[in-house]
């Protein structure tokens, strides 16, 4: 029995010494920790001894580490330990990050330059599989940049991968990760979960990715979007992103920085493109591949922009199942499904489509009033089969009449964001070039008395309202319907002829 245990304890100790051979303390290959040090060359040499043997957890004890540019290899773990933080070093003129690698589909514009370079970055990888980068420490991109041009020496993105599989970024805090905190392109088998990201632009960006999953994350992100998905032409070629689910979320629009020092700042009133703050989740705007079987569930919005399902560079937008949201102080529209031809990719490609949306459980409140929620397509191309069902809006309301006679421009290629239509006419839904909507157990409701119709179709066939409930002011309609086909209401309240505003071209 005697000799067993010796034997079970041995087998033991081999066992602890051969996990503890891989792991690799950046402090053992000459990394100082002190924040004003450069660990760049120590970081990186820890990376390739982990490579060498088969793979590893590179690991951060705590400290302050300032790095340029970390080169990932697969079958590698980046560990921060509770009081480590990975500080983004600034440029001093004779160091700076790696050079952003040549992209002839970049240089076409058809994205924006940040999306077409992955190198310029505190942390990248290219052609890997097997990553992880895990917490709890923080990434603090201090001297990243946020704007979206190539320069020697400067870093644009904390983490960005290319055509990479089976990647993990868990438990981990961002603080400012310049024009991206997190890039995925053309990754597989992607997870994010309980990340908290605090940045001054976007959050998450899933471009061109298969089989995501992003769980228990809190973004703020005033100055652009939290988490956004993409399908550009960066890699040469359309690819969708698909298979993706989203859930147990939060996206603010708080003061950058206010989110992890707990002080939810509220100073900030605008992006830089002139629109409210931003947050939010947002399909597009690069959209050449499409976006394809995504599902978002219990997430909450706060202090942002509304949800946006944007497809406007040809690419399919299909198969979406959204549940169990919450939005709170919604500075845009709360709902803006988008069908457009900006057409930005290689000539000769078709408009793309948005068809069979479903969204469900849906609790709105403190809408801004300049807006209402929008679904639009274009002439000769129709947004179809969307349902929304068990849905409450508040809006703030206080709307004139004169906002109620607004005509809202096509805009067919131009970007797509709800601040460029300008005012609408309804304060509710703005429903155009659509076909197959049905509305269940919908309410909509304002603050402040509101002289818009609450809905406003036009060029819309195939409409049913179940159970939908409208406030209204007097001698102003529930619906005023243009050129709408096949519309059917049943237990509609208030809903009668006084309340339906017709053209006389229009099939009731």
């Amino acid at each position: 029995m005697k000799r067993r245990f010796c034997l079970c304890a041995l087998t033991g100790l081999l066992l602890c010494t051969q996990v503890q051979a891989r792991v690799f303390d950046v402090r053992e290959f000459g990394a100082v920790g002190d924040g004003t040090s450069l660990d760049t060359d120590a970081i990186n040499r820890a990376i390739e001894a982990a490579a060498e043997a088969g793979g590893g957890t590179v690991y951060f004890p705590a400290g302050t580490y300032a790095s340029f540019s970390i080169r990932l290899k697969s079958n590698i773990a980046l560990h921060l330990d509770q009081g480590a933080t990975l500080l983004a070093a600034e440029p001093n003129g004779t160091e700076g990050y790696d050079r952003a690698e040549p992209n002839k589909w970049g240089d076409l514009r058809y994205q924006d330059f940040g999306h077409s370079h992955w190198h310029d970055s505190l942390i990248w990888g290219e052609n890997l599989e097997n990553v992880s980068i895990l917490g709890p420490g923080l990434i603090h991109g201090k001297g990243l940049v946020k704007w979206d041009r190539d320069q020697p020496g400067v870093g644009n993105k904390a983490v960005a991968l290319k055509l990479c599989r089976n990647v993990v970024i868990r438990d981990v805090t961002f603080l400012r990760g310049g024009h991206f905190c997190i890039l995925p392109t053309g990754v597989d088998n992607f997870t994010i979960d309980n990340v908290k990201i605090d940045t001054n632009r976007d959050g998450i960006n899933i471009d061109c990715c298969r089989n995501v999953r992003i769980s228990n994350c809190t973004i703020n992100t005033p100055n652009d979007d939290a988490i956004v998905l993409k399908s550009s032409y960066a890699l040469g070629y359309a690819r969708a992103t698909e298979n993706v689910t989203i859930t147990n979320c939060q996206v603010t629009g708080y003061d950058e920085g206010t989110f992890l020092d707990g002080t939810f700042g509220r100073t900030q009133e605008r992006a830089p493109d002139r629109g409210g703050v931003t947050g939010r989740i947002k399909f597009g705007t690069e959209s050449n591949g499409g976006f394809k079987n995504i599902t978002i569930s219990n997430c909450v919005f706060e202090r942002c922009r509304g949800l946006a399902l944007e497809t406007v560079d040809g690419g399919l937008l299909e198969d979406v199942t959204i549940s169990n949201i919450t939005m709170r102080e919604i500075v845009n529209a709360p709902f803006f499904l988008r069908l457009g031809r900006r057409m930005r990719g290689p000539e000769g490609v078709p408009v793309g489509k948005l068809r069979r949306v479903n969204i469900n459980n849906v609790v709105i409140s403190g809408a801004n009033p300049r807006y209402a929620s929008l679904i639009m397509g274009i002439p000769g191309h129709d947004v179809e089969d969307i349902t929304l069902s068990n849905i409450r809006i508040l809006v703030q309301g206080g709307a004139t009449r004169e906002q109620a006679q607004v005509e809202v421009p096509e805009l067919e290629t131009d970007y797509p964001d709800p601040r460029m239509f300008g005012q609408i006419p309804a304060y509710g839904f703005f429903i155009r070039h659509a076909q197959g909507i049905e509305l269940n157990n919908v309410e909509v409701a304002f603050e402040n008395e509101d002289l818009r119709p609450a809905f406003v179709l036009d060029d819309v066939k195939d409409v049913e309202f179940n159970n939908v409930e409208a406030e209204k002011a007097a001698d102003v309609p529930t619906f005023v319907l243009k050129n709408v086909e096949d519309f059917h209401t049943s237990r509609c309240e208030p809903v009668g002829d006084a309340e339906i505003e017709k053209a006389e071209s229009e099939e009731l």
